[in-house]
């Protein structure tokens, strides 16, 4: 590990590896900053100093301008970040200009402003435990699951950087008799995702390669796309989702970018039967990141973990979702989200959402305050982890992803 001229507490998500970018208020108005430590480094003010290369786009009030100047740029702002962070560095103390805020004293923001929103289904247990809830007399996978990544259009307005509310939303539903009814869902759930952010994007009308994905993605945040599965189950069929799911997605307030990841890449999980040309990649596309959801009632001083699982064995990369999503011919650009869909494990403890957990709400699972669950209640609050870490290597976290339900 290199050591920082920042202090960094022990076990901070945020060491001079991670570096990862976001966008906060101190109080003078929205700018880009890099979380490191407990603290962020204004970007807004290093390049007034002069400190940083390709300044312009670090001024704006998102990511999304930076994001589209590509890789090279990329990097050579992180290797100069980098050179300006280390210990025994003194070209940002040598300007007097104070450039460090702690982060419990900002107000974070949406970090890129998504033009689209696409949320995939690309996680084997979870496909394999829904398709056993809704169809239980049928194979669990559809025929087509194991050849493309099945997908969705969400809606870009509703993303949301974690800690806003999430209103309970309104909708459709059909009772057991099957009387219809229009009010607040009474199945609300969450979804434990991870998303990934393009920069430069493609003319339309000519695909994206899955071995030229690396170009394209900037980033991966935390995603939760919480979910109304009442609304959802009566008007999903046969379009999919809509309601449902279009009320809120919320996302971590920092984008650790793929340079930063690196070291933590593995090989996706075996697919077969084996995908159609344009799917097939070289290299490693899964990445290793250890994810947990932790669930409090408005009674409870601290959160229960309720489920911890992994991201590593997603059955379709990263580099196949970005493939199929253009191999029409689509366009892509900077600030795009593309989550990941529920991640899930094949043990009880390690899926990524309530309607697994409680099996369609035939269990429930009880909270440390005596109190049980089947969906969420108003006022709970959801918070998703994600980290990475390995012999020799640094602990990098996403830091977390949080929403509060409110009537």
């Amino acid at each position: 590990m290199t050591a920082s001229w920042v202090e960094i507490p022990a076990g901070s998500d945020f060491p001079l590896e991670n570096l990862p970018y976001g966008v906060f208020d101190a109080g003078s108005g929205r700018r880009i900053g890099v979380a490191i430590g407990d603290q962020v480094l204004d970007l807004y003010a290093l390049v007034e100093e002069g400190l940083l290369p390709h300044g312009t786009p670090l001024q704006d009030v998102d990511l999304n301008a930076f994001l589209g100047m590509g890789p090279q740029v990329w990097h050579e702002v992180r290797l100069r970040l980098l050179e300006l962070l280390t210990e025994g560095n003194t070209e940002i103390a040598a300007t007097g200009v104070d450039v460090l805020h702690l982060q419990v004293a900002v107000a974070m923001s949406l970090p890129f402003a998504p033009g689209d929103y696409v949320d995939f289904y690309s996680s084997l247990g979870h496909a394999t435990n829904l398709g056993k809830l809704f169809r239980p007399d049928s194979e669990p996978l559809l025929p087509n699951w194991r050849h493309l990544p099945v997908g969705y259009h969400g809606r870009a307005s509703t993303v949301v950087v974690s800690g806003s509310d999430i209103h309970r939303p309104h909708g459709q539903t059909q009772s057991a008799e099957g009387a219809l009814v229009e009010g607040p869902t009474r199945a609300l759930d969450f979804e434990l995702e991870v998303g990934f952010i393009t920069g430069p994007g493609n003319e339309l009308g000519n695909p994206i390669a899955a071995d030229d994905a690396g170009n394209h993605i900037f980033g991966m945040v935390l995603v939760n796309d919480w979910s109304a599965r009442d609304i959802q189950r009566w008007e999903y069929v046969p379009l999919g989702p809509f309601l449902g799911k279009s009320f809120a997605t919320s996302v971590s307030p920092w984008v650790i970018p793929m340079e930063a990841l690196a070291p933590y890449r593995v090989p996706g999980p075996p697919q077969q039967p084996v995908p159609l040309p344009y799917l097939r990649t070289e290299g490693d596309w899964g990445v290793d990141i250890k994810l947990e959801v932790m669930l409090a009632s408005s009674a409870m001083s601290d959160s229960d973990v309720i489920s911890r699982t992994s991201f590593a064995d997603v059955y379709w990369t990263m580099a196949q979702q970005l493939a199929h999503v253009t191999v029409n011919g689509t366009e892509i650009r900077p600030g795009d989200l593309y989550a990941s869909g529920t991640v899930s494990g094949s043990e009880p403890g390690s899926y990524g959402s309530l309607i697994e957990l409680t099996w369609g709400g035939r269990d429930s699972i009880a909270l440390s305050d005596g109190t049980e669950r089947r969906y969420l209640e108003d006022w709970d609050t959801v918070t998703l982890r994600g980290w990475c870490e390995g012999p020799g290597l640094p602990r990098i976290g996403f830091g977390e992803c949080v929403g509060t339900v409110v009537p």
